[in-house]
């Protein structure tokens, strides 16, 4: 009798070299935060403070909220290059209409609290208006959130009439504890980022929409064959980025009072750098909330050690995004 053992192949050593390969890539954004943060503290000591570590934190949530919900995109195969704009027009337009109430209601505080919903109830309309041009209008994604980038910001510049939105002084005061204000020694931008964060991760990992996600990136040919109704998950993924970039601009908005045809300029570089630096495949079907926490965070940490070094000029610091795009993506096609 032949010894069955004989019939198993040993297993390849590619598999264990690929094995090692797909660990040292999950954790390489971790590594490479870690050495960002050593090389920061021995150029500028402090770099390692507190105040300097909230504030990277606190620049950081703007594009790590708007980073989360372009990872769904991004897994689910897509792509959105107008968050950055949409953020500018969604700011604006919230101020117009905080400005308006104002006049007819005497209560700052409510008229705040209606801004803030209108900003995530836009986002979520522009995202779903993205979402069917691409699905029932068969549309690119590329081609549909590159005309709605210049259309965005037009419509900002033709309402600011080429200059800035204010907001009122008497709701910016109202306001700007938003921003400004902390909760247990961190800032309120913060704590939303990590609420969104949390809640983006279980979407992802814990639900059957996630699972569908991921499916529809991996293959969604084979997704439709599953019963699973695509047009309707892009839909409601595209809506949830558009969601997430109101979050971050009701929480931009008190920072400066104002938006301009200037406001969230390459926020869309930023956020989809941050989507791939954290290890999700630029194709789709793959990728994690946790990872982008990270991509994100690592990209405010060389931006806040160009401000604090003159190692690169801060002028730069969007081609150091450019070439970590390229980099990781060139690694990702070796991969």
């Amino acid at each position: 009798m032949v010894d069955r053992q004989l019939d198993q192949p040993a297993p390849p050593r590619f598999q264990r070299a690929r094995s090692l390969g797909s660990r040292l890539h999950a954790v390489g954004p971790i590594l490479g935060l870690v050495l960002l943060c050593v090389a920061g503290t021995l150029l500028n000591p402090d770099f390692a403070s507190l105040d300097n570590a909230m504030n990277v934190l606190t620049r950081t949530a703007f594009i790590g909220i708007i980073a989360v919900g372009m990872c769904f995109v991004i897994i689910s195969g897509g792509i959105d290059l107008s968050v950055g704009s949409m953020a500018a027009l969604i700011a604006g337009m919230v101020i117009l209409l905080m400005n308006t109430l104002a006049g007819s209601i005497d209560q700052p505080v409510l008229v705040v609290a209606i801004g803030m919903a209108a900003s995530v109830v836009l986002g979520g309309v522009f995202g779903l208006a993205h979402g069917l041009l691409i699905t029932r209008g068969r549309i690119e994604p590329f081609i549909v959130t590159l005309g709605t980038l210049g259309i965005f910001r037009a419509y900002l510049t033709y309402f600011s009439n080429g200059g800035a939105i204010t907001l009122d002084d008497t709701l910016s005061d109202v306001y700007s504890p938003v921003y400004y204000t902390s909760v247990i020694g961190v800032p309120i931008p913060v704590w939303v980022f990590l609420i969104v964060a949390v809640a983006g991760a279980l979407i992802l990992n814990r639900t059957a929409y996630g699972r569908y996600v991921q499916a529809i990136g991996s293959n969604e040919q084979v997704a439709r064959y599953a019963a699973v109704n695509v047009d309707r998950i892009k839909v409601m993924t595209y809506a949830l980025l558009g969601a997430c970039v109101g979050i971050a601009t009701l929480l931009y908005v008190p920072r400066l009072g104002s938006s301009s045809p200037t406001t969230g300029l390459l926020w869309e570089l930023e956020a989809i750098a941050a989507v791939i630096v954290g290890g999700t495949a630029l194709k789709g079907g793959s990728g994690s909330i946790i990872g982008t926490v990270i991509g994100a965070v690592l990209l405010s940490v060389i931006s806040n050690i160009l401000n604090l070094t003159s190692v690169i000029s801060v002028y730069l610091n969007a081609a150091v995004q450019g070439f970590v795009i390229i980099i990781v993506a060139f690694l990702q096609r070796r991969k």
